[in-house]
């Protein structure tokens, strides 16, 4: 932490306590991430900022977040910025690579007007990074003062670095980043660590059990998981802003979602070897018996002991299930503790739930799910276009998916073709 030359402020302290036991109750990273970098602005009162995953093996530097008041002002209502994502060599002649290699904090008053020398570890040394500016020019922005600070876990890893940028005054004038502001960010880096490692180590073990259950499924992988939670999210996202869901409901839904969309297929690990990787069509039976994986999935996360046990229960259980109900979707009315492995689902049964009955979360993957299927190449059938894969999905709303959830999707298709792209 900052040594200090002041009294810190008794309410900013209380302040980064209650964020702090607000971001307590998050258990995905990537939100506990997200939401930090908007907690880190608000205590700094910071107009901009991202974070980046530090790859301390691949020395790579990834950017996860980028915030942004002043350009998100420009959009309507509801409007995302557009969906960022590139990696970096870490490497000292940039801020972010300094602060990350050197796991230091840097302060920077003007990015334009650095100071040719700085002061390191090894004394007075001339400066060894400089501030790009493409993005400045490309979205006609100003960066001024820039704040970037490594966060540490306890062993002394470095998982990821923070930048926050142009902090303001009362009037919204762009200051420097005082040293009180930087020790209150320190402070409060410091304080969330254990919260980082507790989400760390939650979001480790639904990874464990998604990539068992990729292991099993050779047409199934890590990065079609990724890319379904990732779409998920943008679906609520926007669908949460249409029904102008209040903003504590929808940050807890939006963190189990997150983690739950990944378990969508884990039922997966009790099917056969024989079903998973056949080359070529599936008869009946073993369509039938493939079906299972849906209670096998929700098997495994019952008993219910969490709000993520319930939501990834029903993701297993119901993200095949149509809007309109009938007997095409499955598990159908069928009690999912009664379903042995390996052997086939019952046929021509209704559904148990249909239309809203369906759980959002459940209705949400299945859109995300199917979008992937349809833009990848799969060993049945090849990649389909962003026109035609839409054209379905707009053709199925009110019979395979909640129409709602389709506008939604449709409003946002921008930053998932983005999120398809970038997770490959």
């Amino acid at each position: 932490m900052s040594d200090i030359s002041f009294s810190p402020n008794e309410s900013k302290l209380k302040q980064i306590t209650e964020i702090r036991q607000q971001l307590a109750l998050i258990k995905d990273i990537d939100i506990l991430l997200e939401n930090t970098l908007t907690a880190a602005r608000k205590i700094a009162n910071a107009d901009a900022g991202s974070i980046y995953d530090f790859d301390e093996g691949k020395n790579l530097l990834k950017i996860l977040y980028s915030q942004n008041d002043t350009l998100q002002r420009r959009l309507a209502p509801g409007e995302k910025l557009p969906y960022v994502s590139f990696s970096m060599t870490a490497n000292v002649q940039s801020i972010s690579g300094y602060s990350a290699l050197k796991k230091a904090t840097v302060n920077i008053p003007d990015v334009y007007n650095m100071d040719e020398y700085i002061m390191d570890g090894d004394g007075l040394v001339k400066r060894p990074y400089n501030f790009n500016g493409v993005n400045d020019e490309k979205n006609n922005y100003h960066t001024q003062s820039m704040l970037t600070m490594p966060f540490s876990l306890s062993n002394g890893t470095v998982p990821c670095v923070m930048q926050i940028i142009n902090a303001m005054d009362e009037s919204g004038n762009v200051i420097p980043f005082s040293k009180e502001t930087e020790f209150y960010i320190s402070y409060f880096a410091e304080s969330v660590t254990q919260v980082f490692e507790q989400a760390y180590f939650t979001q480790q073990l639904i990874e464990r059990l998604v990539k068992m259950a990729n292991y099993r499924d050779p047409r199934e992988t890590g990065t079609h998981v990724e890319r379904v939670s990732s779409f998920s999210l943008e679906i609520y996202d926007r669908y949460a802003v249409n029904k102008n869901i209040p903003e504590k409901e929808r940050n807890r839904f939006r963190d189990n979602l997150k983690l739950a969309a990944k378990c969508h297929d884990v039922g997966k690990v009790a099917v056969s070897d024989k079903i998973l990787k056949k080359q070529g069509l599936l008869t009946d039976e073993e369509r039938a018996i493939m079906k299972g994986h849906t209670c096998i999935g929700a098997q495994i996360f019952t008993p219910i002991e969490t709000e993520l046990d319930r939501m990834a229960r029903d993701v297993c259980l119901h993200h095949h299930d149509r809007w309109e109900g009938g007997s095409v979707g499955y598990p159908s009315n069928f009690d999912y503790m009664e379903y042995e492995a390996e052997t086939p689902m019952p046929t021509n049964m209704e559904q148990a739930y249909s239309g809203e009955q369906i759980p959002l979360a459940a209705r949400i993957v299945a859109i995300a799910d199917v979008y992937d299927a349809l833009r990848h190449r799969r060993y049945y059938k090849a990649e389909w276009t962003l026109e035609d894969t839409m054209k379905e999905l707009e053709k199925e709303a009110g019979h395979q998916f909640d129409p709602e959830l389709i506008a939604a999707f449709l409003q946002v298709i921008d930053r998932i073709e983005a999120i398809n792209k970038a997770i490959l």
